[in-house]
């Protein structure tokens, strides 16, 4: 485990500002919605923006006071360390997912490690996924979700963290997930944003209108607002070369999810400060290369079938603008022992930036029932 330092030259942030404003741009769009997919006008107005008025070195310096670096199953991982001056803390991984980073958790470091109840301290763990921010590459196949959850049990080793909680979204759901299933007498438990199981055929007959809601937003979502993942699930090479190469590509391709998933607007210079994460490591494919590993596999867990039954105590909490957003009588056939179920009403994808303190008292109220 070494510190690790970014240091950005100044060469790459004029570069970055120089293909901004030598973009080529498209015409517009033809209608007066999203419809289409990012709006012209936005994202010229955004792009100019990262080129003249966005200042990256604030970020870069608050990384700097976390990040550290090792070396896990022959990979180099970038993690946010975050100790609590608490003595009893607990030990907490946080994982996060696509368009993700990070970034994403900066707001919620402090709350989570210096809370004014010391009983709610956790010393807080944030890894890059392979091939994500200043995490290395892979440069063979096999870097799937549960070589990833493997991988996070052995760095919670190597800090010294035997019994630790483990928690996250979008990826990080599935790699929270099969940390409580493969290391269940380390894992206090799991805390999930949201959790991921396919709707039960034994209630379709009998919907409640949260459940009929959810399977028409995942319906939606697949019939209109999925072709990202099947690009990234099948030829991540090919999108990889505009994501690493234009940074207008790679702003488009992530604020449109940005917009689609999140409940509550994200301030501008956070969305550019996660879009870093990305364009400085020349992350587009090998980011979305974990859908090309991963994504076929645990799609069947929210839409079909689970072979598995985590035992682990869980807690589920399910954002209004989330998807999916399982009932609780779905999520129970999978997840055994559940502690803490909670569906809130606001927040979307991005929770930990849409609404910090709510995530942080969510993480909270379910971890107070297995310290």
């Amino acid at each position: 485990m070494t510190r690790f330092r970014l240091d950005v030259p100044e060469a790459a942030l004029d570069d970055l500002r120089n293909r901004l404003r030598n973009t080529r741009w498209p015409e517009p769009e033809t209608v007066d919605d999203w419809s289409q997919g990012v709006p012209l006008a936005y994202l010229r107005d955004l792009c100019a923006y990262w080129a003249e008025g966005y200042d990256w070195r604030p970020t870069e310096s608050r990384l700097n006071a976390l990040s550290e670096r090792t070396e896990i199953d022959g990979l180099g991982i970038h993690l946010l360390h975050a100790r609590s001056p608490h003595r009893e803390a607990l030990p907490l991984v946080l994982t996060h997912g696509w368009p993700g980073s990070v970034v994403e958790f900066l707001d919620v470091l402090d709350p989570l490690t210096d809370p004014p109840d010391p009983a709610d301290a956790f010393h807080v763990v944030v890894p890059s996924l392979p091939g994500y921010g200043f995490s290395d590459k892979p440069t063979r196949p096999g870097w799937g979700v549960e070589r990833t959850a493997d991988g996070w049990a052995a760095l919670m080793s190597q800090l010294g963290y035997g019994r630790f909680g483990a928690a996250g979204h979008d990826w990080g759901t599935s790699v929270s997930t099969l940390l409580g299933e493969r290391f269940p007498s380390r894992v206090a438990g799991i805390h999930l944003f949201p959790p991921l199981v396919p709707p039960d055929p034994a209630t379709l007959d009998d919907l409640t209108d949260a459940e009929r809601a959810a399977l028409q937003d995942l319906e939606t979502a697949a019939s209109d607002g999925d072709g990202y993942s099947f690009e990234q699930r099948t030829r991540p090479q090919t999108i990889g070369y505009a994501l690493v190469d234009s940074p207008a590509a790679l702003c488009a391709w992530v604020v449109e999810k940005f917009e689609a998933w999140s409940d509550t607007a994200v301030d501008r210079d956070r969305v550019l400060d996660n879009l870093m994460l990305y364009w400085l490591p020349g992350a587009g494919a090998s980011s979305a290369r974990l859908y090309w590993e991963s994504f076929g596999r645990v799609r069947q867990w929210f839409t079909s079938s689970t072979p598995d039954s985590i035992d682990v105590p869980t807690g589920c909490s399910v954002f209004a603008k989330e998807l999916p957003r399982p009932s609780r009588r779905w999520a129970a056939r999978r997840f055994t022992n559940i502690l803490w179920w909670n569906e809130l009403d606001r927040g979307g994808h991005f929770a930990a930036l849409e609404q910090p303190d709510l995530f942080v008292a969510e993480l909270r109220s379910f971890f107070r029932l297995v310290r």
